[in-house]
């Protein structure tokens, strides 16, 4: 019986990852793309600007770079790591730059997907704010039963099954690099988990906007550093990429289609644009200015800090190593220590650690978003489903379970489809949105919303959410 279900499971995975999803997340990014007319280029340099005023905030939310720290702590995972080596070894040096167009595409859809969920977010009891996909397809579109099946499937890949992941990825790490036993990594998981997850909103925004900037740093600096040393091979590594991607290379493994289809794909796993789950924490912020399209492009940017910086990182690590034997994290490390010696070792180690943890906290917190969305906030099915993220964690510091991993794929698949028809069909209230910003910007104004300026949704909006603006 199992065996029938896992190949019920593969088959419904490489048919929604290999023929529709990822071509649908491209078509969706060069579509937003053309129609906000290269937002991204044109506005790159704004959309960094904002940050300057992103510590700002109120009792209800938290700040915009709070906002972006939680996101980038559920990016920021091993598929930075890991998902660069094996987009590598399957797809050649081109599959970078593939990571890289699908990156500067998944920035518009960034944009759209974080855009609405500042728009149409709610407060919960505590008065905290709440919102994301399911709140805008709820309320955009007048589809709760669609809010209710993305929160479904949201659920089970990032509350359940994800968090298993890297909580297996942090005991190998720690096993590998200091021999520490699976089920006390296990046991120290699940203590801090519960510290953080179980103090709220705040405590995991407080946490990710500690933790996030060290790790990313931390790991930047090592590459750049590897980088000034070996500047004479940068132009070679360029031109390596550069004809790996388009098959003018022997190194592209399996020519063209291979470097394409892998970069692709890991670079949409890593940056997760259009997925749905980063919009939970962008609906979250105090935005400043204080309008919707404000924490579109803090998200936008968050989009570019993921893969073109992190990810590249990765990529430059392994690159200028020459071959290496080893798969996934192993290359990365042995690539490394290659470099560096055997603290290098260590130093994965310890970033892989920090990578993986900071997801499983985001990861938890995109989760309770949406059983909140679900059942309204109710306190037991809430503690409930803290004590299950917490026995997933220990069951993924101790056990691997591949079956799961794929299901949890196969979720986030069907998560991925139903976000993206959504944001399809409310796109042309986003691009409304960007209008009216940037034409308060050129008028040397700050950009407010107002939603007296919106009939077609100003009675869909949580009342007070805006009004004070």
């Amino acid at each position: 019986m199992q065996d029938i279900a896992t190949q019920v499971v593969d088959l419904l995975n490489g048919l929604i990852w290999g023929k529709v999803l990822i071509w649908l997340l491209v078509a969706c990014g060069v579509y937003f793309t053309l129609r906000l007319g290269f937002i991204q280029f044109r506005h790159f340099g704004h959309a960094f600007s904002i940050l300057k005023g992103s510590r700002r905030s109120d009792e209800s939310g938290i700040s915009s770079f709070q906002a972006l720290c939680t996101s980038l702590a559920a990016r920021v995972g091993t598929g930075n790591v890991a998902g660069v080596a094996v987009a590598i070894t399957l797809g050649g040096p081109g599959a970078i730059f593939w990571m890289w167009v699908i990156a500067l595409l998944g920035m518009a859809t960034g944009f759209v997907e974080a855009t609405l969920a500042q728009l149409f977010k709610t407060r919960d009891d505590r008065g905290q704010y709440r919102g994301g996909p399911a709140y805008y397809m709820e309320k955009g579109l007048n589809a709760r039963w669609m809010g209710v099946l993305f929160s479904i499937f949201l659920i089970i890949a990032f509350g359940f099954v994800f968090n298993s992941v890297q909580a297996n990825t942090i005991s190998g790490a720690l096993q590998g690099g200091f021999g520490m036993p699976e089920w006390l990594t296990g046991v120290v998981l699940v203590l801090v988990t519960a510290l953080i997850i179980f103090g709220g909103l705040r405590a995991i925004a407080r946490f990710s906007e500690l933790a996030v900037p060290f790790m990313a740093v931390a790991y930047l600096l090592v590459a750049v550093a590897l980088i000034l040393l070996n500047l004479e091979k940068i132009p070679g590594i360029l031109s390596l990429i550069v004809q790996s991607a388009f098959g003018l290379h022997e190194a592209a493994a399996g020519g063209i289609g291979a470097a394409i289809l892998n970069g692709f794909k890991r670079g949409l796993f890593s940056n997760e644009a259009g997925m749905g789950s980063a919009p939970n924490a962008a609906a979250s912020a105090t935005p400043y200015p204080p309008h919707p399209v404000s924490q579109g492009y803090v998200q936008m940017a968050g989009v570019f800090i993921d893969t073109l910086l992190i990810c590249t990182a990765s990529a430059a690590i392994i690159l200028l190593a020459g071959p290496q034997e080893g798969e996934g994290i192993m290359l990365v490390q042995n690539a490394l220590t290659h470099q560096v010696g055997d603290w290098g070792k260590y130093f994965l180690t310890l970033i892989i650690l920090f990578f993986a943890f900071t997801s499983i906290v985001a990861n938890y917190f995109y989760a309770e978003n949406c059983l909140v969305f679900i059942e309204h906030n109710h306190p037991a099915g809430l503690l409930l489903f803290r004590l299950i993220v917490l026995g997933m964690v220990m069951f993924g510091a101790m056990a691997s379970l591949p079956f799961v991993w794929n299901l949890a794929d196969l979720s986030m698949g069907l998560m991925a489809i139903t976000n993206l028809i959504a944001i399809l069909l409310l796109f042309p209230l986003v691009l409304k949105l960007a209008r009216d910003y940037n034409a308060q910007l050129k008028a040397g104004k700050l950009p407010t919303f107002d939603a007296a300026q919106y009939p077609e949704v100003q009675d869909k909006l949580e009342p007070g959410v805006w009004d004070q603006r």
